[in-house]
């Protein structure tokens, strides 16, 4: 694995690079976490054979904290942060993964994107103007939208998201992450900033994929089944049965071996 940095009109934005391939496949953490999440997919025997590249958002992981936090750090901010890195990196047609706000990012960029080959989301719930219809009330939803958070909310936070998976690295991330971040983003969000995903992923004619934790007590995942897909990869939305909200983390072998037929898929140019 290659780690490096790439300067960005947001800042210095890291980069964790491995492997070679046919795919480029650009994997985007969620809220208040960093590219160290993605561990078990770099790991990944089933993934082997593909380039994946895992980027630290701007106020995360070893990336600097934004320059201009009003500008950065909200989805329209982090998907040009991640637009400027790719064509740095020079790769001309990727494959997004991208899990929680990550996810929300993929979709974000996609329309900026259209060389993107496909998309890969898990725990977003593409939502349009009615945000809440994506998530279920009273989850540890909130803690992402506060800018101070004590040990205790960290921490309850932490195990709402990774649960069993939690660990000496994702709480150090979660604890360097910029708080700024949260509450800008969420403030944003509310405000309007950024595309109807819903609309996205309605219109997105390149393949989508759709892969939850049966688990995933903060989403709401029937939303999911709702939403009239131009491309739902395989036809229908995934939900691996011992998963929650970190499918990826929680199951990772089902996982990786979902991804490796997505990219599979593309590369034969199934739709």
């Amino acid at each position: 694995m290659h780690a490096y940095m790439v300067p960005t009109s947001h800042g210095m934005v890291a980069v964790r690079d491995s492997g070679t391939g046919s795919s480029s496949v650009i994997l985007i953490h969620g809220n208040s976490s960093s590219s160290a999440v993605f561990q078990p997919q770099i790991d990944s025997a089933a993934l082997a054979g593909h380039r994946l590249v895992a980027i630290d958002l701007p106020g995360h992981g070893a990336s600097a904290d934004a320059t201009h936090p009003e500008r950065t750090y909200t989805r329209p901010g982090f998907a040009g942060t991640l637009a400027e890195v790719i064509s740095h990196i020079g790769v001309a047609e990727p494959v997004l993964v991208g899990w929680s706000l990550g996810g929300h990012i993929a979709l974000e960029l996609a329309p900026r994107l259209p060389s993107v080959r496909g998309i890969m989301i898990c725990g977003a719930p593409p939502v349009g103007s009615a945000m809440a219809e994506g998530f279920r009330p009273g989850s540890a939803v909130r803690y992402g939208a506060r800018e101070s958070l004590s040990a205790d909310e960290l921490e309850a936070f932490g195990l709402a998201i990774f649960g069993r998976t939690l660990d000496a690295t994702l709480r150090a991330a979660m604890a360097r992450a910029d708080g700024r971040a949260r509450r800008i983003m969420f403030e944003a969000a509310h405000a309007g900033a950024g595309v109807n995903q819903r609309h996205v992923a309605e219109h997105f004619a390149a393949p989508l994929a759709v892969v939850n934790g049966a688990g995933d007590t903060m989403i709401n995942l029937d939303y999911f089944d709702g939403i009239g897909y131009a491309n739902l990869w395989s036809g229908r939305c995934h939900r691996l049965p011992n998963a929650g909200h970190a499918p990826f983390r929680d199951d990772p072998v089902a996982f990786g071996a979902l991804l490796a037929r997505f990219l599979a898929d593309i590369e034969a140019g199934q739709r």
